[in-house]
């Protein structure tokens, strides 16, 4: 659970399992209510695990992308079930669901 812990880990894996590879500014319009702190904390954290590859490209200015690992696609495919039971309590308690 540490893996995935927090607020925007999930919100993160989706993010890149929706859109493949993203740059740091493409993942931070993607979600949202980030901080750019909190969302460079939480990436760190992700490629710790090897959930999450950072691609450093050493031009200027540089360029660094994010993707999944083989293990943060095995992650996504575990979490799949617990995301589809959420959506459908969302539905069953009328609540709104974050668009993405």
């Amino acid at each position: 659970m540490d893996v995935v812990g927090g607020k925007w880990k999930a919100l993160i894996l989706w993010e890149l399992h929706n859109h493949g590879v993203r740059r740091f500014g493409e993942l931070r319009r993607g979600l949202p209510g980030v901080s750019e702190k909190v969302l460079i904390q939480q990436l760190r954290e992700l490629e710790e695990d090897d959930i999450v590859h950072r691609e450093v490209y050493r031009e200027v200015p540089p360029k660094v992308e994010y993707s999944l690992t083989e293990h943060g696609t095995a992650l996504n495919a575990a979490l799949e079930p617990l995301a589809l039971w959420g959506a459908r309590r969302s539905e069953r308690i009328g609540a709104e669901l974050i668009p993405h």
